[in-house]
């Protein structure tokens, strides 16, 4: 990959990151907000500023739905390729221990991905009307503390120097 196609792809990543924030931005700015002002969640996210507005919000609901299928669908459905290519991989592997360990090792990654953008899908794609405010608050959770908590742990599991250590700190004894 040269280095021009590079800067191409990392400009039109920010320059689109931009265009959609500022969007979705101008339209939020346009609203009239005349109730309380204690927003019920963990963090300023987009429904629930949403749901303190007394202007109609529709537009903007449009626009977040619009922008935020392709933002996570896109992204994901390569991942979904790229495992599917991995595991097309995998069963040609002759050995038997050689597939199990390619198996385990992406099971744990594919894991991880799935609670990452399965919560990121429900939060932003899924019709609020569905979803509750608490179950959002949940979500939002979930793919903004647990999934990057998980991420260090279950990569680290698959090394075998971390699961001795494990081992004798847990057990008192090494685990093989």
């Amino acid at each position: 990959m040269s280095l021009s196609l590079q800067v191409l792809l990392v400009a039109s990543s920010w320059l689109l990151s931009l265009v959609v924030t500022m969007t979705s931005l101008v339209l939020i700015c346009r609203l009239q907000f005349c109730g309380p002002n204690v927003i019920d969640h963990f963090f300023c996210d987009v429904a629930p500023l949403l749901e303190l507005s007394c202007s109609d919000t529709s537009l903007v609901k449009i626009e977040i739905y619009v922008c935020s299928v392709p933002i996570v669908l896109f992204p994901f459905l390569f991942i979904i390729g790229s495992y599917i290519s991995i595991f097309l991989s995998i069963v040609r592997i002759s050995s038997t221990c050689g597939r199990q360990n390619a198996f385990s090792t992406c099971s744990s990654h594919l894991t991880v991905v799935s609670l990452y953008y399965g919560t990121l899908f429900t939060v932003y794609v899924v019709p609020t009307s569905i979803s509750s405010l608490n179950l959002n608050k949940i979500l939002s959770l979930l793919y903004t503390v647990v999934t990057p908590l998980f991420n260090p742990i279950v990569y680290s599991l698959r090394n075998q120097e971390i699961k001795s250590t494990l081992g004798v700190q847990l057990f008192g004894r090494h685990r093989y």
